[in-house]
């Protein structure tokens, strides 16, 4: 990849540098030279002759010493030709400070389009632009100019400068973690996000990914490499651009488009990152999955010295999706031998007072805890750090056993401990000694339990790892050949879409249900097919220039008879023409009439991050007012075709209400993974349309199919859904 020249340079030329103390020329080197950067440092300006007692040079190219990384501090117009000079000397990265670049429209689009030509020219790998630079703190090497990060054990990416002070500041003044390196990714114009995932996962000192993401331009690379990474290495990361404004925002800042917040949020989870929706909760889950072992059953305890605190935490954990077993009854006998008789022993556990003159209890109940086998870590809230502050001096030093005791329990026990306290802002030295052991603390309760939620979550997603796609498509591999010849046919006749009738005979070659449907060119063979299908027929326009045959009038339903038939058949077309006047009209499709049942939708659609998507829900006319939807990124598993059910508000319905029989779910998921399996036998197909699937009680019906197809010079499967 070529990484390990920029993030582990050993040379730095800083282009732009300056004496202005202001400027970031300055900034840079005086950072170096103060934090003890070994490598060569060579400030670049025509104008001076040395800066900090460092010889300047007045380009790159005249640097006498090898040069691995540069430092472009100078306006975006002269980012190509100090590129093409970089080039002559052989340096090997470039981190490109400037805005200007495809962020800001057509003329910024040009000129980084001319960056990126001069680097791939010299082969030279470019952060940003639009970055506010990288640090690997391992090697002191701050090409950021901020003084005191913390260094630690997490990797953190953002394409936010403000996110990454933020984060900087957080890690500095509540934690005693901190960071590995820090890349402010920007427009990701060379350099992009799967790779950096990469270079984090084969670094031995980082053991957590933290990232605060607006937009990304390959995101199913990133997918596929994320669902690598995580196996070992746990990746945080907060997605911002959920609403209008928002997605407004990240555009105008870094570039790249904010994708769709449903797709984005279930792809990343998928992959087994951590998704966080609360700024707040980012470097908590960060620093809590970075210290201790994921919580392996999803079964934790509560410890508490109030019912108050526990009961809102087993609240807020429950609907994070943990459990809160009743303990072991060999448990709840130990507890009760040692606390007060109104303590409450089953889980949550409140100690009733039993600590008030001896919080070192509070080490006694959480080893008698976890030791219980069915309990996978431990959130204790409330007073805990503050029994010297609250009520006698002397028990602060009684709370520092405890801590000590439970800091050496977790390592001892692989088993995790979570901290909320009241006293957390009076910082008391038994909380200090939690942090030093990697017991994260916390002064939000709500956090504490988030913290908690998270370790259950990476849990759950280890224990199901090799269930999980890995994004990768076998294109082409289970094409029908007489599909490909349907698909050839509809170019050969300049249509960019299948008729309804080719598209439902493409899924029946694939295995699906769909009715015995005739296609018809006059309203004499019109009324002869209707005879021949037994019970109430349907009329449907087919046109390769009308798709919604809806909005112009080309459906006639509940036909018994030849009069109506015929009748339906002249008014469809005469519609058809009224609404397109150069409509193409290839006939009439006459179908029988399905039973009652649930109508629902499933489409697919190229997403401009992750490529192909897949959608399902509650289907019919009303779809797009209801949107009782829910997507994945596709190939899918049968394991997610389930939870796509599962997930939407009316799941419930399926399994029958009211006295009804449930419906066929089975055959519901069948007919999603085959939705999943055209997707990556036809990479011609863009979008692909079944509104409404009528399910049955026993299978289900396709009434109408749509699938529109790629421009034919755009038949190769676009680079969002190409396998790394």
């Amino acid at each position: 990849m070529g990484l390990d020249y920029v993030l582990n340079a050993r040379s730095v030329a800083v282009v732009g540098a300056s004496k202005v103390p202001t400027k970031r020329g300055f900034q840079t080197i005086r950072t170096l030279l103060d934090e003890g950067y070994e490598g060569a440092i060579y400030p670049v300006n025509p104008k001076e002759k040395s800066i900090m007692g460092l010889p300047c040079y007045a380009s790159v190219s005249e640097i006498p010493g090898e040069v691995d990384v540069a430092l472009v501090a100078t306006p975006a117009r002269t980012v190509p030709a100090v590129l093409e000079d970089c080039g002559q000397k052989g340096v090997k990265g470039a981190v490109i400070l400037a805005t200007g670049f495809g962020e800001t429209g057509k003329a910024g689009k040009a000129l980084e389009k001319e960056v990126l030509s001069a680097a791939g020219t010299h082969h030279i790998r470019l952060i940003g632009p639009n970055t506010s630079g990288m640090i690997n703190l391992k090697a002191n090497l701050n090409l950021v100019g901020l003084h005191d990060t913390p260094k630690g054990d997490i990797a953190l990416l953002t394409q936010s400068g403000n996110m990454a002070l933020t984060l900087i500041t957080e890690a500095k003044l509540k934690s005693r973690k901190g960071f590995t390196y820090y890349v402010g990714v920007g427009n990701e114009a060379d350099i992009r996000f799967h790779e950096y995932l990469e270079f984090f996962q084969q670094d031995p000192d980082t053991r957590a990914i933290l990232m605060y993401v607006e937009g990304m331009r390959e995101g199913r690379k990133f997918l596929q490499q994320a669902y690598r990474t995580t196996e070992t290495k746990p990746i945080v990361l907060l997605k911002s651009g959920r609403s209008t404004k928002g997605k407004q925002s990240a555009g105008s800042h870094t570039g790249a488009l904010a994708g769709m917040s449903e797709v984005a949020k279930g792809a990343f989870e998928r992959a087994g990152i951590i998704v966080i929706e609360n700024s707040d909760e980012l470097f908590p889950a960060a620093e809590t999955l970075s210290s201790l072992p994921p919580i392996k059953n999803n079964r934790i305890a509560i410890l508490a010295d109030g019912g108050g605190h526990a009961t809102i935490a087993a609240d807020t954990l429950t609907d994070l999706g943990v459990e809160i077993p009743e303990l072991d009854e060999k448990t709840q006998r130990k507890l009760q031998a040692i606390l007060p008789g109104g303590a409450a022993v089953r889980n949550p556990v409140d100690v009733a007072g039993g600590t008030d003159d001896n919080p070192s209890v509070f080490a006694d109940c959480a080893n008698i805890i976890l030791s219980d086998p069915n309990i996978g870590g431990l959130l204790i809230v409330g007073l805990f750090g503050g029994y010297g502050i609250r009520f006698a001096a002397s028990l602060a030093m009684m709370e520092e056993d405890a801590a000590h005791r439970m800091g050496k329990m977790v390592k001892s026990r692989k088993k995790a401990i979570v901290v909320h306290s009241l006293y957390n802002s009076e910082k008391p030295h038994s909380l200090d000694l939690l942090r030093y052991y990697g017991v994260p603390v916390y002064g939000s309760l709500d956090v504490a339990c988030k913290c908690m939620g998270v370790l259950a979550q990476y849990g759950r997603y280890l224990k199901s790892y090799h269930a999980v796609t890995n994004f990768v498509f076998n294109w082409g591999a289970k094409a029908k050949p007489e599909g490909k010849k349907i698909i050839d046919r509809a170019y050969a006749e300049g249509r960019g879409a299948l008729l309804e009738s080719e598209a439902k005979h493409l899924f029946k070659l694939h295995g699906a249900p769909v009715t015995c449907d005739v296609l018809v060119t006059s309203a004499e063979e019109a009324a002869n097919a209707a005879a021949a299908i037994e019970g109430p027929v349907a009329l449907k326009i087919v046109s390769p220039d009308i798709l919604h045959k809806s909005d112009a009038d080309g459906v006639r339903l509940n036909l018994t008879n030849k009069k109506q038939v015929k009748k339906a058949y002249a008014e469809i077309v005469r519609s058809a023409k009224a609404y397109q006047k150069d409509a193409r009209i290839e006939g009439v499709l006459v179908s029988p009439m399905v039973a009652k049942g649930v109508e629902v939708i499933i489409g697919t659609k190229i997403d401009d991050q992750f490529g192909p998507v897949i959608m399902y829900g509650l289907g019919g006319v009303l779809v797009e007012i209801i949107k009782d939807v829910t997507f994945r990124v596709l190939p899918i598993t049968r394991r997610t075709a389930q939870r796509m059910l599962s997930e939407t508000k009316s799941h419930p319905i399926l399994d029958g209400v009211r006295g009804e029989r449930p419906y066929d779910k089975k055959a519901l998921v069948n007919l999603i993974l085959t939705c999943s399996e055209m997707i990556e036998a036809y990479p011609q197909i863009h979008e692909l349309d079944l509104n409404p699937v009528i399910v049955h009680h026993e299978g289900l019906s396709i009434v109408d199919a749509r699938i529109i197809l790629k421009p034919q010079e755009e038949t190769q499967p676009s680079p969002a859904a190409e396998a790394v």
